[in-house]
């Protein structure tokens, strides 16, 4: 029972609402019950479902989709719905025509493309003239507000599904980092939607409101590159002190807005001929021309879509590339500072990059420290750097450096007494380090074999001490090196993998969790090959049981990767 002041609040809200309205609020506040229990350990049931049987699909890079559709599929099947829960990988595109309710749940990744499991499902649908006329459908379209093309790629299946005939029973729901409230009150207008059994309950439109990141503010206090003399890389630690403490745990990333550099921003001030003291409205603040290029657009490496919107402005034909503002500005010039506050305003937000979090908080208590690799690439025989990787490589101790926790929850550590593989060549050692300096001080009794590689031995073994020190207190029990250009052949971790291949199986089928971190190409291939090649030797399997087997370690989440 409501006290008498929370009553009249309440009966006033329901009284001025609609209709649409009192269903969005039945469904948001059912939503919230619905993920929780009562004291008594009853979960609130949802209504009584007259739909028989759906389809729910996803698509997921990092596991987040694939763990919401799988609670959604849980809570359909505890109305009494058969539901068939599916990785977009994994469905059998020739039975999309024949399917009556499906439900989509897919994150967006890079330039707002689809995770690379749903490639295929999402060229089906774009590719073929399908015809859906009998198919009810929703998307949950998962993403990051911090990047232009937000939750694009559900969007797209979205629209397309519309176009192929189907019919939408919910609305698209765009949901951000903290996507657990939103996807919830989602889930349960599908359930009310699915209790008509027609699609006929009306629903709102998708909330576009989306909670901000919460930002957080560190200090530098170290920035060292752990490459020695002779090396052909740099790699930075860099240290953050953070007076209240950050949100994190082993196995998250933080995002970190570059700045753009000085240099650049003062030529492009120059060729625009405009001010940069002068004073512009940039979403609801008044920023300077100099700031608002500094730290907030992108000017490097702008898209097509924006060399596009630049060619109307300046009404000279440019042919589809990818370019630099400064380029663009020397090439095709704006006639005056009047135009050049219209580029600003197709010119999109410098987009956060994502760094895995290489301490432990129990470990390095008020801190955030990450690994950080220079980009180095070359256009037109000149050599460039990764815009954030340079950024931090110079910056300085006792620099302010804001950034917002990314949270991974498909890369966690197992239970304290599991056995942990890692596989981390590179920069793949970053979360590895995180996890490592947990166990150790919590106490962790569970066995720790680390996976190490890169090119030379003397200058490129990353946090080479600690690893050392890791040894000799037994907290690493294995430790296999790879360094590949300290021989006439080339040696990676794969290779190491198969040199240990009994043990390593020994370890895998006692119930080891596996994890693997850095490049998607070729490493984790390649890891992930020879995997099955020592679950097909040594666990004497054939080539489609060791990829049962390996499917097998999937869903049972013993088998998670942090590739990129």
């Amino acid at each position: 029972m409501l006290a008498e002041p929370k009553l009249k609040t309440f009966q006033e809200l329901i009284t001025n609402a609609s209709r649409e309205e009192l269903i969005w609020m039945n469904g948001f506040l059912a939503g919230l019950v619905l993920g929780e229990s009562h004291g008594n350990g009853v979960e609130v049931a949802p209504p009584g479902l007259k739909v028989n049987k759906i389809s729910v699909l996803f698509g997921t890079e990092t596991g987040n989709s694939k763990k919401l559709a799988t609670e959604f599929a849980a809570k359909a099947k505890k109305a009494g719905v058969n539901v068939k829960l599916s990785g977009l990988d994994q469905y059998r595109l020739n039975d999309l025509p024949k399917e009556e309710y499906l439900f989509i749940v897919m994150s967006t990744q890079g330039d707002g493309e689809p995770p690379a499991t749903a490639k295929k499902f999402y060229d089906h649908i774009f590719q073929n003239k399908l015809s859906l006329n009998k198919l009810k459908f929703g998307v949950l379209a998962l993403g990051d507000t911090s990047y232009p093309l937000f939750c694009k790629a559900g969007e797209d299946v979205d629209h397309q599904l519309l176009k192929l005939g189907a019919s939408r029973i919910v609305p698209l729901q765009k949901c951000d980092t903290d996507y657990t409230e939103e996807a919830n009150a989602w889930f349960f207008q599908v359930l009310n939607v699915l209790a008509d059994g027609n699609g006929n309950v009306p629903v709102p439109a998708a909330s576009k409101k989306h909670k901000h990141k919460k930002n957080y503010s560190g200090i530098v206090i170290s920035n060292t590159n752990l490459n020695d003399t002779g090396s052909g890389k740099q790699t930075h630690h860099i240290e953050l002190a953070i007076e209240d403490g950050a949100d994190y745990e082993p196995g998250d990333s933080i995002g970190i807005v570059p700045h753009n550099k000085k240099d650049i921003v003062t030529n492009i001030l120059a060729l625009a001929g405009a001010d940069g003291e002068s004073q512009i409205d940039y979403k609801g603040e008044r920023i300077s021309l100099k700031q608002i290029l500094g730290n907030r657009l992108n000017i490097v490496h702008l898209p097509e879509r924006v060399v596009k919107k630049y060619s109307t402005i300046v009404k000279q034909e440019i042919p589809d590339t990818r370019i630099d503002l400064l380029d663009l500005l020397r090439i095709y010039p704006v006639k005056d500072e009047s135009q050049f506050e219209k580029v600003l305003e197709i010119l999109e937000p410098i987009v956060p990059r994502l760094y895995s979090v290489s301490s432990s908080p129990e470990a390095h208590s008020g801190e955030v420290h990450i690994t950080v690799a220079l980009d180095k690439f070359n256009v037109n025989a000149e050599e460039k750097f990764g815009l954030c990787s340079e950024y931090l490589s110079k910056i300085e101790e006792e620099t302010e450096l804001e950034f917002y926790v990314h949270k991974n929850l498909q890369f966690k550590l197992p239970a304290p007494e599991r056995d942990v593989i890692m596989i981390g060549p590179g920069t793949g050692i970053a979360p590895f380090r995180s996890f490592i300096a947990q166990r150790d001080a919590t106490g962790a009794s569970g066995r720790n074999w680390l996976f190490f590689g890169d090119q030379h031995f003397t200058s490129d073994f990353l946090y080479q001490t600690e690893i050392q020190n890791w040894v000799q207190t037994g907290v690493l029990s294995n430790v296999s090196l790879a360094f590949s250009r300290d021989q006439q052949w080339k040696v990676y971790v794969q290779h190491k993998m198969l040199e240990h291949s009994k043990e390593f199986w020994s370890w895998l089928s006692g119930g080891a969790y596996l994890y693997v971190c850095g490049a998607k190409e070729p490493m984790s291939k390649d890891v992930e090959n020879t995997l099955l090649l020592i679950i097909s030797r040594q666990g004497g399997k054939s080539e489609a049981d060791a990829l049962a087997y390996l499917e097998q370690l999937k869903d049972e989440g013993r088998y998670l990767k942090d590739v990129y």
